[in-house]
């Protein structure tokens, strides 16, 4: 048995387009042919691949088969330029998952120089480093900055660096709620800054000074300049990377709470492919990481 191309690339354009009718405009085709090429898709595997709800989403089969889809596609297209018959002006589209705090520190720029040279545009998936792996399973990406050592199925591993984040609160903040020191009894009552509902950086600094999570009262702003913001205007503590708060902390406008931090690993997880476009994008993204983030054993 083997599985249709056409119909495979079909059940990825319904689901990275959301559903069945953006999907028809983007392959050109009518709705009703989209509809039928899954039918015929699922009912050739003997699987449910699509569940259809709004958006759209696919089943654990479903996700294999557009993994499958995006590999082959991505793998024609380097074919195409390899042998020289890429049409003129034409550029590859590579989805990449990459976190919200390396996007606005180092990311950027390893990939700007690349879009500067290379016949390749990016379409970043900003996630929480711990999640986005999860893009990478369903085949949404192929490529992820992530905080997994261990390589998903069909991808390999690099280790990039870790990103050191450390406890600050503003002078005025500290003065309030820490006017006897950071003790257990301050911190379970100091309001604290998380990114979102996910972020559990303040949670586990929490742990590791002995501090029930649970107790202090929580802010969210879910954008990493913004969470910064909230922290630099006192609205409660939060851990901040030293490009947040290396010039504050020299003017005096903020404190640490204590001088350690929490270390974040992170590494590059990209399809296991023969891919010379997305190892030359892999080997910059390793190189400029490794460049700015601390090293990790």
């Amino acid at each position: 048995m083997r599985i249709p191309p056409d119909l495979a690339l079909t059940l990825a354009a319904v689901v990275s387009e959301g559903g069945f009718e953006p999907a028809a405009t983007v392959l050109g085709i009518t709705q009703p042919a989209v509809s039928q090429r899954l039918r015929t898709l699922e009912s050739l595997l003997g699987q449910v691949l699509l569940v259809r709800s709004r958006p759209v989403r696919p089943t654990e089969a479903g996700e294999a088969v557009i993994r499958y889809a995006r590999q082959l596609a991505h793998l024609e297209a380097d074919a195409m330029s390899a042998i020289g018959i890429r049409e003129e002006g034409s550029l590859t589209s590579l989805p990449i998952a990459v976190n919200s705090d390396s996007l606005s520190t180092w990311f950027l720029p390893a990939i700007a120089e690349l879009s500067a040279r290379l016949p390749v545009v990016f379409d970043l998936h900003r996630d929480d480093q711990d999640f986005t792996v999860r893009l990478l399973e369903e085949g949404t990406v192929i490529a992820a900055v992530t905080s997994r050592a261990e390589p998903i199925a069909g991808c390999r591993v690099t280790p990039l660096g870790a990103m050191r984040y450390v406890p600050f609160a503003t002078v005025a903040f500290h003065d309030r709620w820490f006017p006897e020191g950071v003790t257990t009894r301050a911190l379970q009552r100091a309001p604290l800054v998380d990114y979102d509902r996910r972020d559990d950086l303040q949670t586990r600094w929490l742990v590791r000074q002995g501090v029930d999570p649970a107790l202090p009262p929580r802010q969210r702003v879910p954008a990493s300049a913004d969470f910064a913001d909230a922290v630099l205007m006192g609205m409660g503590w939060g851990q901040l990377l030293p490009f947040q708060s290396d010039e504050p902390h020299a003017s005096g406008r903020i404190r640490p709470l204590s001088d350690v931090g929490i270390d974040v690993p992170l590494y590059w997880q990209q399809w296991h492919l023969r891919s010379a476009l997305l190892d030359e994008v892999g080997d910059a993204v390793v190189a400029r990481a490794r460049a700015v983030l601390i090293p990790v054993s």
